[in-house]
């Protein structure tokens, strides 16, 4: 049995336009289509991975960008370097632990949620 992950920056902020939402019954057949032919091709976690950091990475600068925080501010609160900061909102730099993740979205006055979903 397979499950998902879900991660949701808890903030408020992220509203999602009518015109971009998909046909529920719709988006559910493209979301099995998809999700078959990725773990028929090994790749699924993978893809999935990069997936999330996509969402993560846009939603932290998104609460950066609202708040009017630079990257070197955003070091400065955390203590850290602005190098281990771009790696943070870096899209493609999967290799984001916990930890970062939650003190990142701590000092953006966010917080994480992390669900273990069952496969509908």
């Amino acid at each position: 049995m397979s499950v998902s992950l879900l991660i949701r920056l808890d903030c408020h902020f992220w509203p999602v336009a009518e015109s971009v939402r998909m046909d529920t019954d719709k988006r559910l057949r493209f979301e099995e289509k998809s999700t078959e032919h990725l773990r028929e091709e090994g790749i699924y976690g993978d893809v999935e991975a990069n997936a999330m950091k996509h969402v993560i990475a846009a939603a932290l600068a998104q609460r950066m960008e609202k708040l009017d925080m630079t990257v070197t501010e955003l070091a400065g609160a955390l203590g850290t370097s602005r190098a281990a900061v771009n790696r943070v909102l870096d899209p493609l730099n999967t290799s984001l632990t916990l930890t970062t993740l939650a003190r990142t979205a701590a000092v953006l006055g966010c917080k994480v949620k992390v669900e273990i979903v069952a496969p509908r």
